[in-house]
């Protein structure tokens, strides 16, 4: 009844080769899987110090263009203080007209519409 089929050995032979080459193509891709690993860890670190120094160039600019804008408004502040105190009258008639311009631009409630 059970006899002993005549394709069982090659087939056993061909199981055998066939888990050779899996375990062979796993030890191949843990090789790859470590060696990828190390790579993005690089990549990550270049990147990381990329982005650390332009983050720094950036403060730096800002830096200087706050400074810039401080010493911008302080003249302007200067110039307006002796423009007031020389001509009074001048400054009044400013800030009412930029008053009155602010005051037109703003939208106005509509009732019963």
């Amino acid at each position: 009844m059970f006899r002993r089929s005549r394709y069982l050995p090659a087939i056993s032979a061909d199981l055998r080769e066939i888990e050779g080459r899996l375990r062979a193509l796993e030890r191949h891709l843990q090789r790859v899987g470590s060696q990828a690993s190390a790579n993005a860890e690089g990549i990550g670190e270049a990147v990381a110090s990329a982005l650390s120094g332009m983050a720094d160039r950036f403060r730096g600019g800002a830096t200087s263009v706050g400074g810039e804008a401080v010493k911008l408004g302080h003249n302007a502040l200067r110039r307006l203080t002796d423009e007031a105190e020389d001509r009074p009258i001048v400054m009044i008639a400013v800030a009412l007209g930029v008053g009155i311009l602010i005051g037109l631009s703003m939208p106005r409630p509509s009732y019963g519409d």
